[in-house]
């Protein structure tokens, strides 16, 4: 299977503390691949890396073939990002927002327009869509930035906690979203801490903790391994190694 990410032992400092300590995993087309880990484990700092926002000090990364050093321009256009504490604009309604947005992808109005309706229906938002988005309760938001990051239909969605502070009916959801896109073929890197959800979402997972890769593979495959019902203890027994 294709693969649409390599990233090769990336490495990142901030000042004198260690971040990242050589981080290396690969995604497949249409994979939906989890990054899980405790806060302040690297998580973020491994999605905006990859996401071209901060460049590691050594390491490869490649998205599609594209080298992140020297192809970044390329890499934004084939990717979109979900951040945990993403905002849209306040004095415009969720529609104005999508339609502002599409207007950074499309090539023509037609293309602009099958964005557009792609995203409305994504959002799921009934009469909500047409007022303020100051208005939107957290779920409803996430709902509406969600749409933003997959109507275009990348080739690769980073999410990062993309159901954090959802109540269970927008979390399922959302979750079921990401899940009929993997089967469209786009790929997902999803992180979070919430490790019984990637359990259910995701194809493979890297668990990472203090900056470093400490296993890889599907939820089926590391709890054999370690002999557990769920990821949470597949986690607690890999850290004891």
């Amino acid at each position: 299977m294709e693969k649409i990410v390599e990233i090769s032992n990336i490495k990142k400092n901030f000042g004198n503390f260690e971040v990242l300590k050589g981080v290396s995993f690969e995604i497949k087309k249409g994979e939906i691949f989890g990054l899980i880990g405790p806060n302040g484990a690297g998580k973020t700092t491994t999605l905006r890396i990859l996401t071209t926002i901060i460049k590691p000090d050594s390491g490869k990364v490649k998205i599609l073939g594209y080298d992140l050093q020297k192809n970044s321009y390329q890499i934004k256009k084939v990717i979109s990002y979900l951040p945990e504490e993403a905002g849209a604009y306040k004095n415009l309604s969720g529609k104005d927002y999508l339609s502002f947005m599409a207007e950074f992808f499309a090539k023509n109005k037609a293309q602009k327009k099958k964005i557009l309706e792609r995203g409305c229906e994504l959002a799921n938002l009934g009469k909500a869509l047409f007022k303020k988005t100051s208005t939107y309760s957290k779920g409803m938001l996430r709902k509406l930035l969600l749409a933003k990051s997959l109507m275009t239909k990348p080739e690769l969605a980073i999410l990062d906690e993309p159901t954090s502070g959802l109540d269970v009916l927008s979390a399922i959801e959302i979750r079921e979203k990401i899940k009929s896109f993997s089967k469209e073929g786009v790929s997902f890197l999803i992180s979070s801490h919430n490790m019984l959800e990637m359990e259910y979402l995701c194809q493979r997972i890297a668990l990472i903790n203090k900056g470093e890769i400490i296993e890889k593979g599907s939820p089926a495959e590391l709890k054999k391994k370690y002999q557990a019902s769920n990821l949470e203890e597949v986690f607690v027994k890999a850290i004891k190694k």
